[in-house]
C-alpha cells in the first residue's frame, strides 16, 4: 500500500511539472512606438550624427518606454531621469546582459568585459573589480601615481611657453595612468610605442563611429558584402600585436604580489580554469577592452574640461581663486580636497553631464523583463539613453548650458544630484568609475593651479569649437589651446 501511495505521489509530482512546463507564457506587451518601414523601419526618423537628440524628440511623443525599430531590430529605447534609473538599478540581473552587436561580436566574440554576458562577464569584472582595487584605486596609492603623471604633464606644456599646443596632449596623462594599472609601467610621453598605441586607440575609436559601421551593426550581412568592417578589425588586430607583446614582457606570474591588472589575469589563469575565463584569448580580450575604455573616456573628458574653461574665462576665474585660497601656492591637490573646493568639484561635474561623453550602451532582456508596465521578452536590446538623463528638464534647471550651479546650493555648497549617471548605474555601472573620479579631479584642479588655459592668439573665447567630432564616444574636436604659466600655482 505504502508502494502505491508514493507511486501516486510520484505521478502527481511528474504531471504538475509536465503541466507548468508546458504552460503559456505571458505575452509580451510592447511600448508605443512610431510604425515601422519595410526593411528600414524606423531609420528614416534618426538623424546620423545625432541618434540620441533624434530618439528624444521620439520620447515627447511616445512617452519615456518607447519602441524603435533600428532596421529589423525591434530596441526599446529608455529616456528620463525615472525611466532609465528605474530599469538600471530595479531589474538586477534581468538587464545585465549585452545584446550580441555584430561588430563587437567580431571583434571578441563573446569575451572581454564590456562586451560579454552571462558568467563569463560576472567573472571578468569581479576579478577586474578586486584587483584594481587590490592596486590602490579609490586610495592614495594610486593618487600618489596620478599627481606623478601631472608633473610629467607639466612639464610638457612648459615646453610650449605658453604657444598653443593641441588638446589632445591633455590625453597623455589619464592614459599613462591607465598603462600603468594595467602593465606596470608608464610610458615616456615621446616613446614610438606610446604614441602608436594611442594613435591605434584614437583611429578605432573614429572608425567605430563612423556610419559604416552604423549600417554594419544594422545590415551586418550587406555590411559583410561591403567590407564596412574591415578597416576597423585591421586597426584591432595591430592594437592586439601591441598588447601581445606588453604582455610578454612581464616577468612570468608567480605567487608574488601583484604589480598590474595584466599580472593578476596571468596569474588568475594559472589554476583551475575549466571555462576558459582567463585563457589566452580571454586575458587579451580583457586587456583591450580595458586599454580602450581607459584611456578614450577619462582622456576626453580632461580635454573636454580645459576647452570649456577657455570657452568660459569667468567660470575658469572662480576655480583658480579658490584653489589659490584653500591649496595656496606649491600644495598639489588631494583626493580629500574635494570637500573644500566646492566650486571646482561642482565645474567638473557639470563639464561631465554638459558633454554626454557615452549617450548610450545598450543593454539586453536576460529574460521576461517588466519595464514601465510592459512586458518585454528575453533577448529584447534597450537602450538606456543617459544623455536624456544628463538633460532631463525635469532634473536640471538649465540643461542644454554649461552651467556649474547644478551642483551648488544657495550658501555655494556643492550638491550631488541623484540624476548624475555619466558612469550608467546598477550592476552594469562604469567599473573604472572611482579611477576615473580620482584622475579627473586632481589633473584638472593640478592643472588650473599651474596654468590659465585659453584661446590662440586672434582666437576669442567664442571661437573654442564645441560641437563634438564624430567617433565612438562625443569627443571633443581637434584643436589648440594655449597653457600660460601662473606663477601664484607654482
Amino acid at each position: 500500500m505504502a508502494l502505491l501511495l508514493l507511486g501516486l505521489l510520484g505521478l502527481w509530482v511528474l504531471l504538475r511539472t509536465l503541466t507548468r512546463a508546458r504552460a503559456p507564457r505571458p505575452a509580451p506587451r510592447w511600448p508605443p512606438g512610431p510604425r515601422p518601414l519595410p526593411l528600414i523601419g524606423n531609420l528614416h526618423l534618426l538623424r546620423v550624427s545625432q541618434q540620441e537628440r533624434s530618439l528624444m524628440e521620439l520620447a515627447e511623443q511616445y512617452g519615456p518606454v518607447f519602441t524603435v525599430h533600428l532596421g529589423g531590430q525591434k530596441t526599446v529605447v529608455l529616456t528620463g531621469y525615472k525611466a532609465v534609473r528605474e530599469a538600471l538599478v530595479g531589474t538586477g540581473q534581468r538587464l545585465a546582459d549585452r545584446p550580441p552587436i555584430p561588430i563587437f561580436q567580431l571583434i571578441q566574440g563573446g569575451r572581454g568585459i564590456f562586451f560579454s554576458s552571462g558568467p563569463r562577464w560576472r567573472a571578468a569584472r569581479q576579478h577586474a573589480v578586486r584587483t584594481l582595487h587590490g592596486l590602490g584605486v579609490g586610495r592614495a596609492p594610486v593618487a600618489d601615481k596620478v599627481l606623478q603623471e601631472l608633473r610629467c604633464l607639466e612639464g610638457q606644456l612648459d615646453q610650449y611657453g605658453g604657444r598653443p599646443f593641441p588638446l589632445a596632449l591633455l590625453g597623455w596623462a589619464p592614459s599613462n595612468i591607465t598603462f600603468t594599472l594595467l602593465f606596470g609601467r608608464r610610458f615616456d610621453y615621446q616613446d614610438p610605442l606610446f604614441q602608436s598605441l594611442l594613435g591605434l586607440i584614437d583611429d578605432v575609436m573614429v572608425l567605430l563611429g563612423t556610419p559604416g559601421l552604423q549600417l554594419f551593426n544594422l545590415y551586418p550581412r550587406l555590411g559583410a558584402l561591403l567590407r564596412l568592417h574591415r578597416p576597423v578589425l585591421r586597426k584591432i588586430e595591430e592594437v592586439r600585436a601591441v598588447l601581445r607583446a606588453l604582455l610578454a614582457a612581464r616577468p612570468p606570474p608567480g605567487g608574488g604580489p601583484v604589480h598590474s591588472y595584466a599580472d593578476a589575469l596571468r596569474q588568475q589563469g594559472q589554476g583551475r580554469d575549466p571555462d576558459g575565463l582567463f585563457s589566452e584569448a580571454n586575458v587579451v580580450a580583457c586587456v583591450l577592452d580595458m586599454v580602450m575604455a581607459g584611456t578614450e573616456t577619462t582622456s576626453a573628458t580632461l580635454q573636454w574640461a580645459a576647452l570649456l574653461m577657455g570657452r568660459h574665462p569667468g567660470v575658469q576665474d572662480r576655480v583658480q581663486e579658490e584653489l589659490d585660497r584653500v591649496l595656496g601656492p606649491g600644495q598639489l591637490p588631494r583626493p580629500e580636497d574635494q570637500r573644500a573646493l566646492p566650486y571646482t568639484n561642482a565645474v567638473l561635474h557639470e563639464v561631465q553631464r554638459f558633454i554626454t561623453l557615452l549617450p548610450h550602451v545598450p543593454r539586453c532582456t536576460a529574460g521576461s523583463t517588466r519595464l514601465g508596465g510592459y512586458l518585454l521578452p528575453e533577448g529584447t536590446p534597450v537602450l538606456p539613453l543617459l544623455s536624456s538623463v544628463l538633460l532631463d528638464k525635469t532634473q536640471w534647471e538649465t540643461p542644454g548650458q554649461f552651467n556649474p550651479g547644478h551642483f551648488l546650493d544657495a550658501d555655494g555648497h556643492f550638491v550631488q544630484r541623484e540624476a548624475f549617471l555619466p558612469f550608467s548605474a546598477g550592476r552594469r555601472v562604469c567599473l573604472g568609475e572611482r579611477l576615473a573620479r580620482t584622475e579627473l579631479f586632481l589633473l584638472f584642479a593640478g592643472l588650473l593651479q599651474s596654468f590659465r588655459l585659453q584661446p590662440p592668439p586672434g582666437l576669442g573665447p567664442a571661437g573654442l569649437r564645441t560641437v563634438p567630432a564624430p567617433a565612438f564616444t562625443m569627443r571633443p574636436p581637434a584643436q589648440v589651446l594655449c597653457a600660460v604659466p601662473r606663477p601664484r600655482g607654482r
